[in-house]
This record gives C-alpha cells, structure tokens and sequence, in this order.
C-alpha cells in the first residue's frame, strides 16, 4: 500500500491540472462578476489610482465623490461611472480575464495555450498587486484608531494581496506547459 506521502508525489501532474482548474474558475468568475455594475464600482479606486490604467477613465481624480458601496444603487454616481468610463472599462476587464482564465485551462490539453496563459496570469497578477503601491484604499484610513495605514490591510487590500497566490499558481502552469514544449519537441 502506497504511503500518503508516495500518493502526493505521485500526483503532482493532477495538482497542477487542479492549479489550472483553480485559476479558471478564480478568473471566469471575477471576470464574469465585471459585468455588473456593483463590480464594476468595486474596482474604481485601483483603476483611477494605477498610474498605468488610469487613462482608461475619463475623470479618474473624482472617484472619491462618487464611490458606491456594494450593492447600492445611487442613479447621480451611477450616471457619473457611465460618463467615467467605468462600466466599459470593466467589460472590456472582465472579458480579457476570463480569456487569460480559459488560455489557461486549456493548458491541459495544449501545452503552447497553457504556456500564454499562465504567464498572461502571471502579468496580471503583478498589475492587480501593484495596487498595494498605488491604492490608499488598501490599508485602513486614519480613523481615529492607532492600527491604520501599512501594514494594516483593508478589505481592499486582503482581497489583493491574495494575488501573490495567482502569480505563483501562473508561474507554476507556464512552466510545466513549458517542460511539456520542450519534451514535444524533443528537447
């Protein structure tokens, strides 16, 4: 009978099938959820404050007067976020993450996709992770209490730092779908 640490390493190939499962699901779950407009509101602060995607919006310096909170429905900020550009930019967002999340599901079958999405995972990552340099709303304001500002994450900022786990998952898919390239070819 094969011990439990014998059953693990063999099963090393599964688990990264698993990995790739796992950031499909991660990503045509999120990137479906931008189609909606309390997602779509969610993501403003890291899109206006990015100094690489904030050109996406038409006002990114006026987020702050017109934030909604999840699942409220404000017709004066939801008019501003259509003028913004917001709901576009998060459709266009959400399609191409589900597209990276389905590049990399492929990779099952097709190392050559698997090894674009993976590393497009791996980029992505890095762009989301950037928001804990660029976003203020990732660390808990000054109210008042002694724990605000670094390392005092919000909200925001745990639903961020979760990416250094999608960034490994990436490097891990990119490079078995790399050694499987290379073993097609012969190398």
């Amino acid at each position: 009978m094969k011990s439990i640490i014998q059953i693990l390493a063999d099963s090393q190939k599964v688990f990264i099938n698993f990995t790739r499962i796992a950031i499909f699901i991660v990503m045509a779950w999120i990137g479906g959820l931008k189609a909606f407009q309390y997602e779509a509101d969610g993501i403003v602060p890291f899109v206006a404050n990015s100094p690489v995607m904030s050109f996406f919006y038409n006002h990114p310096e006026e987020y702050k007067a017109h934030k909604n909170k999840e699942g409220e429905v404000v017709p004066q900020n939801i008019e501003w976020h259509t003028e913004n550009g917001t709901y576009i930019f998060s459709y266009g967002l959400g399609t191409i993450i589900v597209i990276i999340g389905l590049l990399t599901l492929l990779g099952i079958w097709f190392p050559k996709i698997g090894l674009l999405g993976g590393l497009l995972t791996f980029g992505m990552s890095l762009v989301t992770l950037s928001f804990l340099i660029t976003t203020p709303e990732a660390y808990v304001p000054n109210l008042g209490g002694a724990e605000h500002g670094f390392p005092y994450l919000s909200g925001a900022g745990r639903l961020v730092i979760k990416d250094i786990i999608m960034l490994a998952g990436g490097l891990v898919v990119a490079s078995d779908a790399a050694k499987r390239i290379l073993k097609n070819q012969g190398l």
